[in-house]
């Protein structure tokens, strides 16, 4: 049987191969082009003849988004940002997925549904009530603004990514600990945290891209006092709907995507464990 499926399994394992190539080479180009458009002299970007190539790099574009006078501050910034929400709804999610996992009480059920309609509710839908909601808190033009949403829209998925996890820990391990005489904060951070650690790099990981790259909330929510804005505000610095400095926008982005890349990088084994749900008994 193996020598006949052999040579039919290698056409199919080639195709697989080569469809997996197109959808990197796909997903790689924008990326390509945005690194190219930083490098690229003005004339080149704004040629009408645009070319996947340049035989001119220059770092003009680099040198204007680093000579912008905020941009350090916008930098650092993004990082506070990320970093609470990263930090904050990794924590919170670890427990409320322990505590539905772990215990059983009224409206756990209810509970869990909830989390997965807040999930459906489209982000657009809520900024308008988001943005009421924190000027009746006074939270306007602080960075809190952007901490806070960005909290709340990465815990459901994060408790349901964690709730997985905690479930595959079994039982007995936790009857083992009890009955060498660990408390329950003990197996809580001492045992379950680090066999759950994986999929919470995987949480990690969407909460902090999706808090990195906001938009939105820092549009809504920094009105007047930009010295509360992050790296995606810094952009608009750069592009003017009479005359866009597109180098400046690719090489602002570019910069924007190194964090990211480091931060993938330092997690890499565990977020691939984390996809692939390798919690054993």
């Amino acid at each position: 049987m193996g020598a006949v499926r052999g040579p039919v399994a290698r056409p199919w394992r080639f195709a697989a191969e080569a469809c997996a190539l197109l959808v990197a080479v796909v997903v790689a180009f924008p990326l390509y082009w945005m690194v190219l458009g930083a490098f690229k002299p003005a004339g080149e970007v704004r040629s009408s003849e645009p070319r996947p190539w340049t035989l001119a790099p220059s770092l003009d574009s680099f040198r204007r988004v680093f000579g912008q006078q905020e941009f350090g501050r916008y930098f650092l910034n993004s990082l506070v940002v990320a970093g609470a929400v990263v930090i904050a709804s990794g924590v919170i999610a670890f427990l409320a997925a322990t505590a539905v996992t772990r215990f059983r009480f009224r409206f756990r059920t209810t509970l869990l549904i909830m989390f997965l309609v807040a999930q459906m509710v489209p982000v657009e839908a809520l900024t308008i009530p988001l943005f009421f909601l924190m000027r009746d808190f006074g939270q306007l033009n602080t960075l809190g603004s952007l901490i806070l949403p960005h909290i709340a829209f990465s815990l459901p998925f994060a408790i349901w990514m964690l709730r997985g996890f905690v479930k595959a820990v079994p039982e007995a391990l936790e009857e083992a600990a009890y009955l060498d005489g660990a408390s329950r904060a003990r197996f809580l951070w001492q045992i379950l945290f680090p066999l759950v650690l994986p999929g919470l790099v995987v949480t990690s990981a969407f909460s902090f891209i999706s808090a990195w790259n906001d938009f939105l909330f820092a549009k809504s929510f920094i009105i007047s006092d930009t010295s509360q804005s992050t790296l995606p505000m810094a952009l608009l610095v750069f592009y003017k709907p009479d005359d866009p400095d597109w180098g400046g926008v690719m090489a602002g982005s570019t910069v924007m995507t190194i964090p990211v890349l480091v931060f993938f990088v330092l997690v890499q084994r565990r977020l691939v464990s984390g996809l692939g749900g390798a919690v054993k008994d």
